[in-house]
């Protein structure tokens, strides 16, 4: 069994988010969510399969709207090459995509096989995301802490005052109170409706906009958020939050601990991890798609856990006449 992952994957994968971006952007504004996700995901898994890898899907995404998910542990590559675990969203903030805002991304992240936490019976889960700064500053007790606390030691790690923090959250029901908090301590709220992995990357990158990231979302996302983490040397911290009582019961059943707290190593471990990302709409991470005639011109991220790459890449394609999203 071959479980060495070679380095030229993440252009790989690169290739692939970007072939899928160039899909995706086709549905930009279009009010079809349903129909662009699926466009994206035949897009992904076609650029995957002929890559030599023994891949599978490590953990499935939750569907909102009915849209044609791959199925848990489906093979991806063909199956000649390392042995890997692959966590991808084809369009994160496929609602963005759909209302013609800005900020959606495809993007992917790899780990050797069984390196990835994945809690079959869970949909979603708390996290706490920081860069490097604050990085050995977090502690387990954030997780669970007042928001002032947190937001209290973030501005002591940074040298600045709470008042001075922008803190991502999804902007959802769930959130409701945590908001009020943040915004009773001073800080400042940045909101959307989804998409949370490229801005829980901004608050993993130095010098952003965005000082921490926090709330309940998707474990998928969480995950390759996890990726990501890793080659900034940021932080993470992330529980089980389950949103229904269904989820809570399968919780019990799967003797999964919601109270648990994981960390960043708990998520993915080791440091063989790779992660790529292409902007479909153009956001504060990365620039859209941009078609000009035969030519779609496309802005990718690429980051390797081991060596802590991170690489910028433009690149102009050809997709010649008559281009359908298709």
């Amino acid at each position: 069994m071959n479980t060495k992952i070679s380095e030229n994957i993440g252009l790989d994968l690169v290739r692939a988010t970007e072939a899928t971006a160039i899909t995706a952007g086709r549905w930009m504004g279009l009010g079809k969510p349903v129909e662009a996700d699926n466009a994206a995901i035949t897009s992904l898994l076609a650029a995957l399969n002929p890559l030599e890898i023994d891949g599978c899907i490590a953990v499935r995404r939750e569907s909102n709207n009915h849209l044609e998910l791959e199925p848990l542990g489906t093979s991806i590559g063909t199956g000649s090459g390392p042995t890997i675990d692959i966590v991808f969203d084809a369009v994160d903030g496929i609602n963005q995509l759909a209302r013609g805002y800005p900020g959606a991304i495809s993007v992917i992240a790899v780990a050797p096989n069984g390196c990835m936490w994945a809690p079959a019976s869970g949909v979603y889960m708390d996290k706490i995301v920081v860069n490097k700064e604050v990085a050995h500053h977090l502690v387990e007790e954030c997780i669970a802490a007042p928001a002032a606390w947190t937001l209290a030691l973030v501005a002591r790690a940074k040298g600045k005052k709470v008042k001075d923090l922008t803190v991502f959250l999804l902007d959802r029901p769930r959130h409701r109170d945590l908001i009020n908090e943040i915004r009773t301590a001073g800080a400042r709220v940045m909101l959307r409706t989804d998409g949370d992995i490229s801005m829980g990357i901004l608050a993993a990158m130095p010098s952003s906009q965005i000082d921490i990231l926090m709330g309940a979302g998707g474990i998928p996302e969480g995950l390759i958020l996890a990726c990501a983490v890793k080659a900034f040397e940021g932080a993470m911290l992330g529980r089980l939050d389950p949103q229904s009582n269904a989820e809570r019961e399968a919780l019990e059943i799967a003797g999964l601990d919601p109270s648990q707290v994981l960390k960043v190593d708990d998520l993915v471990r080791g440091d063989e991890v790779f992660f790529a990302a292409t902007g479909i709409t153009s956001g504060s991470l990365l620039d859209g798609v941009r078609y000009e005639g035969n030519y779609a011109f496309t802005n990718s991220l690429m980051l390797r856990g081991e060596t802590h790459t991170q690489r910028r890449i433009s690149t102009q394609h050809y997709v010649g006449p008559g281009h359908q999203s298709e």
